[in-house]
């Protein structure tokens, strides 16, 4: 694998992908790259397998129909591609041809969330809500491009779908450093310890929790963030002990929808479980359809940005018992 890298270094999460892929090729025989024009960067694997790569041109349907195709003939399939398009053209071939069967096909893709400065039609902010309400799906969102790689390798011997949600995948903040934490799908990360409340947080904005942690701290406040990047099936158990060790206040901010995506999740998980909490916050994007802007705008002015989750951790750790 690549070298190590350190908290703050950026790296392309696309290349993360290319490069994991070509490897694994030489240990799976079996394994397919498919793509609905969006190659770039799988270049590597398909110079490597040409006779395992395919790329459809821009047809996300007949991609996901065909990756379900070669999973019949015991194929790994992995469909790379925008995922505004995959999650939402595609979604009855995803639903009948994938979910159904329960067949192994990986969807891993780009621009979830506001980012890309794509407009509405390239903003992937429904994709979450509808990828967790598929029957047999498991859903990710990642933040931290070395984790890509690692989330690959662990879904080439799952039996069922997985969807992999990433931002832009050009320029991305690694966040970890290798060995730093165990990395397991379904299993949320602790990426900061604290006592006074947990920001549950997922995918580009994990390193924007991260900063309002430390803006707090400097006033004395100890705030946990928990990088839930699995949504589906998401860690209750960890949700309970944070609801214990951190009184019962949570704020969760996400690059999605503010209803259908985390925070629904762990809503329905407190209440499932009846989890008494103090206080409880949910930023992300309202119902709107978002123009053009760079992400940490979008951010901002949609109330859900830096200095909002500040104001909400605030909030939520003065709320009374």
């Amino acid at each position: 694998m690549p070298v190590t890298f350190t908290f703050g270094e950026m790296l392309s999460a696309r290349s993360v992908i290319g490069t994991t892929l070509a490897e694994l090729g030489e240990t799976h025989d079996n394994l397919w790259v498919l793509t609905p024009d969006i190659g770039a960067t799988l270049v590597e694997f398909r110079d490597k397998y040409p006779d395992r790569f395919l790329d459809v041109g821009l047809a996300e349907q007949v991609c996901v129909g065909i990756a379900a195709g070669l999973a019949y003939d015991g194929n790994i399939p992995v469909v790379s591609g925008m995922l505004p398009f995959l999650s939402m053209r595609a979604l009855e071939q995803v639903r009948t041809d994938v979910c159904y069967p329960n067949l192994p096909v990986k969807i891993i893709g780009t621009h979830g969330g506001l980012v890309g400065n794509g407009g509405s039609t390239h903003y992937a902010v429904e994709d979450l809500a509808l990828m967790c309400a598929l029957t047999n799906m498991t859903v990710t969102s990642i933040g931290d491009p070395l984790m890509v790689g690692e989330v690959l390798r662990q879904s080439m011997s799952m039996e069922g779908p997985i969807y992999i949600r990433l931002a832009v995948g050009k320029k991305d903040m690694v966040l970890y450093g290798e060995g730093e934490h165990d990395i397991r799908i379904g299993k949320g990360i602790t990426a900061r310890q604290g006592t006074d409340a947990t920001i549950f947080t997922h995918g580009t904005v994990v390193s924007q929790a991260l900063q309002a942690a430390d803006e707090l701290a400097k006033d004395g406040r100890s705030v946990r963030v928990v990088d839930m990047f699995t949504l589906k099936p998401i860690d209750a158990d960890l949700i309970a002990q944070c609801a214990e060790e951190t009184g019962g206040r949570f704020v969760v901010v996400e690059d999605h929808l503010a209803y259908g995506g985390l925070a629904s999740r762990i809503a329905d998980v407190v209440a499932d479980r009846g989890i008494r909490l103090t206080a409880f916050r949910r930023l992300g994007i309202p119902q709107v359809y978002a123009g053009f802007g760079e992400d940490e705008q979008l951010r901002d002015k949609f109330g859900y940005g830096l200095a909002a989750t500040i104001a909400a951790t605030r909030e939520v750790i003065a709320a009374k018992a």
